[in-house]
């Protein structure tokens, strides 16, 4: 007799950053199939072989190629070619990650097939209705059956919003468990080869006999890079941070694209590097003195290793990165921002603690709440 079957669903980089443990956990316990469906949502060129290889996870069996358009056609794009996967097999449950527009139509889809809905990264709340994530987070929430949550205020959230308690699970961060997973596997390979290492030997050289000094900043929201003063606020701030302290700025494409437009120059000590492969960038933050970013993931990521972080952000819908955690919501005004990531530089930065359940067992949690829920289910 086969088992039943589950759709992973994923539609960017960071969400099979996410997969990839349930990947792991789901072989151990044995009890349940899984399909990795890839809806294209981004189209990334490194999204190869090796891509998948680093995470420790098949190529996907299913890419319904979906990428491009607005958020409307992007997202109606990923509706029909789901409702036509599931109209051909239909799985035992949908499980879906993060706050993306493939989360939002993939459970939708699923839901209206009477197919149950399982959100991993359920909960999170920024309370800004501006960001199309919140809009995903709510939507997809109100329509799923099994709620896995990464931190109290997750279940502070549902509950509120009158989910049942039976079917929500605090259960950690799967987040957490990739990254401390792959900070492992990069401990046992030689890094030479990878496209951040001669930043790191730069650094090195530079801080003789010392160990390398350097910062880290990722850009990419909307609200901070598609237009010319928000860039150019943070751009004042890089500039200023960077004379204290070298960065390093792995660019996403857009954000490229805006600084070029704009005619924005971030000063000599701002290294300007293509986006890089997952073990490449993570050989390159984890040994930061401080990251500034406005990605969410990120916040999380450093958190589990404990890594200074600086949210350019008014609000986070990860507030324990901030409680507990190595996180610091800052927003993006540079007579704010500035002295405060000098400040950290200067103090060595905040470490933080790791949430609980953030111990990299997150995902053998899911895998197991997951195969009793679809056997009871298919059994009742």
């Amino acid at each position: 007799m086969s088992l039943p079957c589950i759709h992973l669903i994923a539609g960017a980089r960071p969400n099979f950053m996410k997969i990839a443990p349930l990947v792991r956990a789901l072989r151990a316990d044995g009890r349940l199939s899984w399909k990795l469906v890839h809806t294209g949502q981004h189209y990334d060129r490194n999204m190869n072989e090796v891509f998948f290889e680093e995470l420790g996870i098949p190529a996907p069996d299913v890419r319904l190629a979906c990428g491009g358009g607005t958020h409307a056609e992007q997202t109606g794009k990923i509706m029909v070619a789901y409702e036509a996967l599931c109209a051909g097999e239909k799985p035992a449950a949908c499980l879906v990650v993060g706050d993306v527009n493939s989360t939002l139509a993939c459970a939708i889809v699923a839901k209206k097939a009477g197919i149950p809905v399982a959100h991993v990264e359920a909960g999170l709340r920024s309370g800004d209705l501006q960001m199309p994530e919140e809009i995903n987070r709510l939507v997809t929430d109100a329509i799923t059956d099994w709620f896995f949550v990464t931190e109290p205020s997750a279940v502070e959230h549902l509950t509120r919003e009158g989910k049942d308690p039976a079917r929500i699970f605090h259960v950690g961060h799967v987040m957490a468990d990739n990254v401390l997973y792959q900070a492992e596997k990069l401990k046992q390979i030689d890094t030479s080869g990878l496209d951040s290492d001669t930043f790191k030997r730069q650094m090195a050289a530079l801080a003789h006999p010392g160990p390398a000094r350097y910062g880290v900043v990722t850009l990419h929201r909307p609200s901070n890079v598609d237009n010319a003063e928000s860039l150019s606020r943070i751009a004042s701030i890089l500039r200023s941070v960077s004379q204290a302290l070298p960065l390093a700025f792995p660019v996403h494409p857009r954000t490229r694209g805006h600084l070029e437009q704009f005619g924005i120059d971030l000063g000599p000590r701002v290294t300007l590097m293509t986006p890089q492969a997952y073990m490449s960038f993570l050989h390159l933050w984890k040994d930061a003195e401080v990251i500034l970013t406005d990605s969410g993931g990120l916040q999380e990521e450093s958190t589990a290793l404990g890594i200074p972080c600086v949210t350019l952000r008014d609000n986070t819908e990860r507030p324990i990165t901030v409680a507990q955690g190595s996180n610091t919501l800052a927003g993006t005004d540079p007579q704010v921002v500035t002295p405060l990531v000098l400040a950290l530089i200067r103090d060595g930065g905040k470490r933080g603690q790791r949430p609980a359940l953030w111990d990299g067992n997150a995902a053998n949690r899911i895998a197991g709440i997951l195969a009793d829920r679809v056997l009871a289910a298919q059994s009742s």
